[in-house]
């Protein structure tokens, strides 16, 4: 017998806490903190519209309500991704 079912494997991915300075984000067993400083998009939007994180691909999180998308990889190394274009 055979339990498996077919289609493509998703990773986990979530909001696990939001607090004053910004929320918390669990994507393939690591956390990242993401700053309301550095992402005002998330700054004045609801709870339901952050906790409606959608993982697009392996790479890319994306907030349908809002039209926010972040890289995972901006996460991890925030320093190769300025956010204001100089």
């Amino acid at each position: 017998m055979n339990s498996s079912q077919p289609g493509t494997s998703i990773s986990a991915s979530e909001v696990t806490n939001i607090e004053p300075l910004g929320f918390w984000i669990l994507v393939d067993d690591k956390e990242y903190f993401v700053p309301f400083d550095d992402y005002p998009v998330f700054k004045n939007a609801s709870i339901k519209q952050i906790f409606q994180m959608q993982r697009l691909s392996q790479t890319q999180l994306h907030w349908p309500d809002l039209d926010a998308d972040i890289e995972i990889e901006a996460l991890e190394q925030p320093e190769h991704y300025p956010l204001a274009f100089k």
